[in-house]
């Protein structure tokens, strides 16, 4: 294993080779412009793509658990004698679900203005909200997204669940939970035999040093209640959200019901290699480039979950679909992402010059020398 002059292990004759590769081959691309969801994509998966979706709640529902502590309840659900849960930990528990057909996802591409606010539905039927006959949930299973580019790939975007907590009330539609989430990016399949990410994911190697091909080795986002960085923990609440008004196109009022979730993104969590977190952060800033600052730090990301009507569940269905999801070993989210959108239904399109992509690729090779 070789070293640069900082000492950065991976460094010398490798990390040469591999800045080189990649600035001919950024010199000779298309560049970074088209690092999202492409029009060919259509608007979105249908949500016919996988036949009809209930609109009748399955029978067996008993309820009881919102009731049964009266600081659950509405206007101001209080869950903190509840304890937060892992994902994976009680599936044997989970008779019900409610799957999230249409995630919308929102978020301001530029800091501060409302006018620049962006609406993108993620891909449709990962995430899901599963519970017992009585109402207590017991897990929680978010959404994930593709950015796409003919030059380069893709990158696969996840909210992930870290803890939960909470109830559901099928009788009223309601639903009251709390989570803690972290932002999971990496390179996706179709991106894996790229000549820059290949370079990079050779180098990493060598130096035996993780690199985010998978989601176990994803860059990790933290988050936190919008304006409280040191409360992990946010709300799931009925209906959409008040913070704004959503267009028509990420409404979907053949629903069974609807809430929403906000958090605010902080910093990227640090690893133990500096060569790594350097690298981490420029894909990050990249990312964030072409995505219109969906994981900028100190944005604040909102979604309002449009659940079907509540299904039974197969216990071993479940726990597949966790698993595939929980690794997401063959993920190649682009063509099931909706494409980024102003309110107006114009598509979003990230404003960066071709000196700029190519710099930023520049920067993202120098910072594995």
């Amino acid at each position: 294993m070789t070293k640069d002059q900082s000492g950065v292990p991976g460094g010398g004759a490798i990390s040469r080779r591999a800045f080189m590769a990649g600035a001919v081959w950024l010199a000779g691309s298309t560049g970074l412009a088209g690092l999202l969801p492409r029009a060919a994509y259509g608007q979105g998966a249908s949500a016919s793509a996988n036949g009809p979706l209930p609109t009748i709640a399955a029978p067996g529902w008993v309820g009881g658990y919102a009731q049964s502590n009266p600081a659950f309840a509405y206007p101001n659900p209080d869950l903190s004698s509840i304890p937060m849960l892992g994902n994976l930990d009680n599936i044997p528990n989970i008779t019900r679900q409610q799957k999230v057909e249409w995630p919308e996802f929102s978020w301001l591409s530029t800091p501060g203005d409302s006018s620049s606010r962006v609406f993108q539905m993620f891909a449709h039927d990962i995430s899901r909200l599963g519970y017992d006959d009585t109402g207590r949930v017991w897990s929680i299973i978010c959404p994930q997204q593709g950015t796409c580019s003919t030059s380069v790939g893709c990158l696969n975007v996840e909210i992930t669940v870290t803890g939960q907590r909470g109830w559901v009330n099928e009788s009223t539609r309601e639903l009251a939970a709390d989570m803690t989430v972290e932002g999971t990016i990496w390179f996706s399949p179709s991106s894996h035999q790229h000549p820059l990410v290949r370079a990079a994911w050779d180098l990493f190697a060598d130096a035996s040093l993780p690199f985010p091909s998978d989601k176990a080795n994803g860059i990790k986002v933290t988050t936190h209640k919008e304006g409280s960085p040191s409360e992990p923990i946010f709300p799931v609440r009925n209906h959409q959200t008040a913070a704004f008004q959503s267009p028509d196109f990420a409404q979907h009022p053949e629903a069974w019901t609807v809430g929403n979730v906000e958090v605010e993104i902080g910093p990227i969590r640090q690893t133990t290699h500096r060569a790594v977190d350097a690298f981490n952060q420029k894909v990050l800033d990249i990312f964030n480039q072409a995505s219109g600052n969906m994981l900028r730090l100190g944005s604040v990301l909102t979604w309002n979950v449009w659940f079907t009507a509540p299904e039974l569940v197969d216990i071993q269905e479940w726990s597949d679909h966790a698993e595939k999801w929980r690794t997401a070993i063959d993920a190649d989210h682009g063509p099931s992402s909706g494409p980024a959108r102003f309110v107006d239904g114009t598509g979003f399109e990230p404003e960066v010059t071709r000196a700029e992509e190519f710099e930023d690729f520049l920067g993202m090779l120098r910072a594995l020398l």
